[in-house]
């Protein structure tokens, strides 16, 4: 067990959120979210073998900027802990856990799936937040663009609240800031947060790319370029950069 998650608790703390932080653009854009709103804001990444996992890197230089070039905000950040998920790496078969090309799985989901993920994190999350004293977990899972993965779903993470709030005699509050915005939105909501230098940060620093690529000749940031994860942020800085200059311009 990694040692910060051996720190002393926070105590029951309304204003104390636990965001779900994996260093890429949608959950960067969730915890500026989070240190908006509550007093107390921690992270926690999973290691589960990913392939791409290049995003563990990426999260610490992340939450380093964040404290250095967002005073407001550094000031709310606490403590980051990263669990060890190998197990579920180990159960999966997927282009997300092994070296396989992404595709469509014959029922109709894409084979970068891993069964269970998101109801695991959350558990996780729930556990820590339960020790830390955390009442508010913020995830990044999102129904608009959610690539058919059944664990972003909003009916999902209203009936793991319930189960996790019944299983654990808590009230957990799940937040879920994206779940009904596109990716250009969540360009959108990152600007409204924290500016252009938080756009600049989430173009620079995140990682989202399936395939892990370090490849920075893109205007949206890093990546493959051809991944579903790339294509869907690629997607969206078209499209809000194109509002961008179109108000400008007006």
């Amino acid at each position: 067990m990694p040692a910060a998650i051996r720190a002393p608790i926070l105590g029951d703390d309304m204003d104390s959120a636990l965001v779900l932080f994996s260093g890429g653009q949608d959950s960067t854009t969730c915890l500026a979210w989070a240190l908006e709103r509550f007093d107390r804001v921690e992270t926690v990444g999973f290691d589960y073998g990913q392939r791409h996992r290049v995003e563990l890197i990426a999260r610490k230089s992340i939450l380093g900027e964040i404290r250095d070039a967002f005073p407001r905000w550094g000031n709310r950040l606490g403590g980051d802990h990263v669990i060890d998920l190998h197990a579920l790496g180990q159960l999966s078969d997927t282009a997300l856990t092994s070296e396989v090309a992404i595709a469509m799985r014959g029922d109709g989901l894409p084979n970068t799936f891993v069964p269970g993920r998101n109801l695991i994190f959350l558990t996780f999350a729930s556990a820590l937040a339960y020790r830390r004293g955390a009442k508010h977990i913020v995830t990044g899972v999102c129904e608009t663009d959610y690539s058919g993965y059944p664990d972003c779903r909003d009916d999902t993470i209203k009936a793991m609240q319930i189960a996790l709030n019944l299983g654990m005699e808590r009230r957990f509050i799940l937040h879920t800031p994206l779940m009904w915005i596109g990716k250009a939105d969540t360009w959108r909501l990152a600007e409204k947060l924290g500016g252009g230098a938080l756009v600049k940060l989430i173009r620079e620093a995140t990682h989202t790319c399936y395939l892990g690529s370090e490849d920075g000749g893109h205007d949206w940031g890093k990546g493959c370029g051809t991944c579903p994860a790339c294509e869907l942020r690629a997607a969206g800085w078209i499209e809000y950069s194109a509002a961008e200059r179109r108000a400008v311009n007006q």
